[in-house]
């Protein structure tokens, strides 16, 4: 801003002195026989700057002509003359004929031609997410070298959503602006907030000055870890060896950096044996030795945990799939070691239950027996099955049956069980002794002694035990009027046939005798 000298000097006779416009600065040509000489003695600028110029100009100059640049004539800092309000130049003027000495006094008067002016144009703020309500961040000022009113005035803050401007004085009037949170931030809401600084002088026209505020939103740990799912469920055959994946659980943390890191782990001890979960991933693996008998789904709980030890958790449910790894049992419910052999058929022999722990066809059993032997297995109620005689039985043809029972499920493949029954038969009295010959004949010389062997009858019994033991019994019959006693005599156990008395050939020349076989059963059966 130029220093011109353009005013009205009054000397002390109240005189008005004008100042023509000169041809140049500094060098005013005479235009009347007056001559004025004008000598600044003295000029007062700020902070006690000093110094003198001398300018001659006409009487009867007219009312606001130039005289000259003061400040450039005196190579005066013009920032440092605006920085004084009121900025002002005081000097003295001495006329000549009749001298006279008159003080003059220059106010140099502001103009409202800066506009307010940002050191930046832009400024980057990062807040934490975690700053209260109340937090103020102070702000570069802006600068407008005017002074008075149109120097800087005042700022407005655009949007106002979080924050609001406070701009007090310091010390000495400086002003200063402070942005003051007012509403919480979020960064997962918004990580970046853009805001226009305006700052206003007080001229007219007002001017006005902006600066960009980016505020970076820096994350504070205040969400905790979220599943993607409340349930996972996976399916595992029973055999599925150490290290088989089985599914992976995810959760997110809407905070950022470390604080959206998360570390997953069961919950409980339960089933560590049986699988593994990776810390970082969420991978969830086997790592024992399933059992679909032993446990047909597991339930396992496991936890996400982000730095600040915030936590969510979420169920994983697992079905175990039956293999078909096991083979059908047998159990001996009642078993009839020994049955007559006259049993009816239909018997009942032995009971048993069978079962396979697999399930679905895996667990479906049939049970069977040899299709040539007399029995049958047929099932009673679930589980359960008997074993039956299903034809008549013959001990002295068949005495004992090894009855093998099979169990085969409906697996792929099928696993079976044998189980193997001796069964006996026992001997009823079925069976009459029989003769090894249906008729004996022997000679005998006469006269033979009394007492003398004849002969054996020799009679087998099929069956067995008391049933089989034979004794012989002579027929009474009559001989010559005489009972066959009288002629000979059988032996009970052996059967040898001894002659009682001597035979004389003159009076009998032949005779028969009976001998029955008898066998020691209840009733006895004879021939």
């Amino acid at each position: 801003m130029p220093v011109e000298l353009r005013h009205c000097c009054t000397s002390r006779k109240n005189r008005s002195v004008k100042f023509p416009k000169p041809s140049t600065a500094g060098n005013v040509d005479w235009v009347r026989k007056w001559q004025l000489q004008l000598l600044i003695l003295c000029i007062c600028a700020a902070e006690g700057v000093y110094g003198q110029v001398r300018y001659s100009i006409p009487e009867e100059m007219v009312k606001g002509s130039f005289v000259g640049n003061i400040a450039e004539d005196l190579g005066l800092d013009v920032k440092r003359l605006r920085s004084v309000s009121p900025c002002s130049l005081h000097f003295q003027i001495i006329l000549d004929n009749p001298m006279e000495l008159h003080r003059v006094d220059v106010e140099i008067l502001d103009v409202n031609d800066n506009a307010p002016v940002f050191p930046k144009k832009q400024l980057k703020l990062n807040i934490s997410e975690g700053a209260v309500s109340g937090a103020r961040f102070v702000l570069e000022s802006a600068e407008d070298p005017d002074v008075g009113v149109n120097t800087l005035q005042s700022y407005a803050l655009s949007p106002t959503d979080h924050f609001t401007l406070k701009h007090p004085s310091r010390t000495g009037g400086a002003r200063f602006v402070e942005m003051v949170l007012q509403t919480g931030l979020d960064r997962e809401k918004q990580e970046e907030h853009t805001l226009v600084l305006t700052a206003f002088d007080g001229g007219s026209p007002q001017k006005s000055g902006t600066v960009k505020i980016i505020i970076t939103v820096s994350d504070a740990n205040d969400n905790a870890p979220v599943f993607s799912q409340a349930v996972y469920k996976a399916s595992l055959a029973e055999n599925a060896p150490k290290g088989t994946h089985v599914l992976n659980v995810s959760a997110t943390d809407a905070d950022n950096g470390v604080n959206a890191e998360v570390r997953y782990s069961f919950s409980g001890r339960t089933v560590v044996d049986l699988f593994h979960i990776n810390t970082y991933t969420g991978q969830i693996t086997v790592n024992g030795n399933l059992d679909f008998e032993t446990s047909k789904q597991y339930e396992i709980n496991v936890m996400a945990v982000d730095p600040g030890d915030l936590t969510d958790s979420c169920k994983v449910v697992i079905d175990i799939i039956d293999v078909n790894d096991n083979a059908p049992v047998i159990t001996l419910m009642s078993f009839s070691k020994e049955i007559p052999e006259d049993s009816a058929p239909g018997t009942v022999i032995a009971m048993l239950n069978i079962k396979d722990v697999d399930s679905g066809k895996n667990g479906q059993v049939k049970c069977f027996i040899s299709a040539h032997l007399p029995f049958q297995v047929k099932s009673s109620s679930s589980n359960f099955y008997t074993l039956i005689s299903d034809r008549v039985l013959d001990r002295e043809k068949v005495p004992e049956y090894n009855i093998t029972i099979t169990a085969v499920d409906e697996g792929s493949p099928p696993y079976s069980t044998n189980k193997t029954l001796t069964l006996k038969l026992i001997d009823v009295n079925d069976n009459a002794p029989v003769f090894q010959q249906k008729s004996y004949t022997v000679q005998v010389v006469e006269n033979n002694p009394p007492g003398s062997s004849l002969l054996a009858v020799k009679a087998d019994d099929a069956d067995s035990h008391s049933n089989k033991y034979v004794s012989y019994i002579l027929m009474e019959k009559e001989i010559s009027g005489m009972s066959a006693s009288s002629f000979i005599s059988v032996n009970a156990e052996s059967g040898v046939i001894h002659a009682v008395r001597s035979f004389d050939f003159e009076q009998m020349k032949d005779f028969q005798v009976y001998v029955k076989a008898q066998d020691g059963g209840s009733p006895p059966l004879s021939s």
